[in-house]
């Protein structure tokens, strides 16, 4: 019979290697009952190490995967909250900038409100909800199809609002942060969605929490070398940082 912190650690790393597992697999897996399965991936997804579905469970570190909105908002709050003030101070007053959907450019509007003489567009819910009582800045939305996983308008009405203006700088956010790989996201037209943002946008920079480094998922978005300026917290590594700094990315600590 298996200890219970080996029973979970094979139940990670069955979810890892497979991307998914149903109970049932599980408990052939471990030797265990299913009802005893199911309250550990309870304990195992309150423990943010992997997520519950119908049946089972999937890995974090699946490439398909993505957290609700509200699964994702908390997570790192204090790095999101450092990374946003900095990249406020990169905004100046005449900017016509670009909000992406995402929890930490949702901190970048929070931000906002000592504007008097910028321009946002945005296609994020959270975003134009954070700004829409700021009478001294011009806000848009893109519209388009409504995904409630991140609560962003995506998809090609979504591209032909972008394609119909120009901005000085856009501030994106990303799933996965790969050195190889590049910038990627799980769903198809939100990596299209992304994709129009770097170009019509004279400045890219890219806001990520540490959590993201040598994260891969389903849709890449662009190559590292293709942003600007990165955002991080100092939870990166050096290493990761000596090697973006050498592929001639400026990169900011916070």
């Amino acid at each position: 019979m298996l200890f219970e912190e080996e029973r979970k650690r094979i139940i990670v790393q069955f979810l890892e290697k497979h991307s998914r597992g149903s109970v049932q697999e599980l408990s052939q897996e471990t030797g265990v009952s299913e009802s005893t399965i199911r309250r550990d991936l309870k304990e195992l997804e309150e423990a943010k190490l992997l997520k519950r579905t119908h049946g089972g469970a999937v890995s974090l570190q699946s490439v398909n995967f993505e957290a609700p909105y509200s699964d994702k908002e908390d997570r790192f709050l204090e790095e999101k909250q450092r990374i946003a003030r900095k990249a406020v101070e990169m905004i100046q007053e005449g900017d016509a900038i670009l909000l992406d959907a995402g929890t930490t450019t949702l901190q970048i509007a929070r931000e906002l409100k000592n504007f008097s003489k910028i321009m946002v567009i945005t296609n994020s819910i959270m975003a134009l909800n954070e700004l829409k009582d700021c009478r001294n800045i011009e806000v848009s939305i893109t519209g388009g199809i409504l995904r409630p996983d991140t609560m962003a308008f995506v998809g090609p009405m979504t591209e032909h609002s972008l394609d119909m203006v120009r901005v000085d700088k856009a501030f994106l956010a990303t799933n996965g942060l790969d050195l190889q790989e590049g910038i990627s996201t799980p769903n198809m037209l939100e990596a299209a969605t992304k994709r129009k943002m770097i170009a019509i946008a004279k400045q890219i920079i890219l806001l990520a929490d540490h959590s993201k480094i040598e994260q891969v998922s389903f849709c890449k978005v662009a190559d590292i070398t293709e942003i600007d300026h990165l955002i991080i917290d100092s939870g990166a590594p050096d290493s990761f940082i000596q090697e973006l700094i050498e592929k001639g990315i400026d990169v900011t600590i916070v």
